[in-house]
């Protein structure tokens, strides 16, 4: 891919995201969302990130694999479940994973 095509496909990616995000107000006018709504809304984030995590952490190309990955974001979550800052839980999964690379 060139780089003139590469630079034209982030643009229209930008301005894709820009119009979907401008829908939102514009299809409201105004109006504010019922509470049960924003109830909902306020889960699709943290659902969001779970989703991201487990696929990230548990999938190696097209298939499922446990590895030094794994464990970190495991250890990570622990620190975070703990109430660790966010550098330490950042810390804790980085070290763990290289520690397991270098192991085995």
């Amino acid at each position: 891919m060139s780089t003139g095509s590469a630079l034209l496909l982030v643009g229209a990616c930008a301005i894709v995201t820009a119009v979907e995000k401008g829908i939102g107000p514009v299809a409201l006018g105004g109006r504010t969302l019922p509470p049960w709504f924003t109830a909902v809304v306020a889960l699709l984030a943290p659902a969001l990130f779970a989703a991201l995590v487990v696929t990230q952490a548990l999938a190696d190309g097209r298939e499922l694999a446990i590895g030094a990955d794994t464990a970190g974001v495991a250890l990570a979550g622990v620190a975070a479940w703990r109430g660790a800052s966010v550098v330490v839980v950042v810390a804790v999964a980085a070290l763990t994973a290289g520690l397991l690379r270098a192991l085995g």
